[in-house]
């Protein structure tokens, strides 16, 4: 059990980096937010999949559900565009 919880968290950060990577932009998380970005990324990419698909998906479709939450994030938390000027500043404190 204890291993199946480590692989989550690894699997999340993994997820969730990459996606960060793939949405360029100032974004000030840490660890911990990263991952929590991933596993909810891994959710949403799994429901879609297994609603579009009839299966839930792997690592890709895993990121891209993390790059979907991490633009809904940016775009309605933020209020920051993806792209252009504002995407560029930091986000308001």
């Amino acid at each position: 059990m204890l291993w199946f919880i480590v692989f989550l968290v690894l699997y999340g950060l993994v997820a969730g980096a990459l996606a960060r990577l793939a949405l360029p932009g100032p974004d000030p998380m840490g660890l911990l937010a990263t991952t929590g970005l991933g596993l909810a990324g891994s959710l949403v990419g799994g429901v879609v999949s297994y609603l579009l698909l009839g299966y839930a998906g792997g690592i890709v479709i895993s990121i891209a559900g993390a790059i979907l939450v991490l633009y809904l994030y940016r775009r309605f938390v933020q209020h920051r565009p993806l792209t252009g000027p504002g995407a560029k500043r930091l986000p308001p404190s």
